[in-house]
């Protein structure tokens, strides 16, 4: 079964820097899309960044600038390189991917989503 492994995430200062990484492991057969988020306490679930299948990237207002994220499909990896943290970024992050895998008991592909555990941002004043 694939599984997503976020690592990376801490406590910094402000004006600090992180880099989050998601490591995908399984039977994949091709990745469509995949997203960091976001959720602070109290608060509903954000999308931050994004790869859609074209491969242009897309970021939230809010981190333009200062977020970047990159990925290899090839060996299931990906990173968000984030600088200038501010307190408002704080939050547990999670990587998200849509992707095609062998299911081996059944003996065929699927599309299906999948999301990582989970990784704590913590960017103090």
């Amino acid at each position: 079964q694939v599984q997503l492994v976020e690592s990376g995430g801490g406590l910094v200062q402000a004006g600090g820097s992180l880099r989050l990484s998601c490591v995908a492991s399984g039977d994949i057969f091709k990745v469509k899309s995949m997203g960091w988020y976001r959720q602070a306490p109290g608060k509903q679930r954000e999308r931050v960044a994004s790869i859609p299948d074209s491969g242009a990237t897309n970021y939230a207002a809010s981190v333009k600038g200062r977020f970047s994220i990159s990925g290899d499909n090839a060996k299931n990896t990906w990173s968000l390189q984030m600088n200038s943290l501010k307190p408002d970024d704080t939050g547990v992050y999670f990587c998200h991917a849509d992707l095609i895998y062998a299911d081996l008991t059944a003996g065929t592909h699927f599309r299906d989503d999948f999301w990582g555990q989970g990784t704590q941002v913590t960017v103090s004043s």
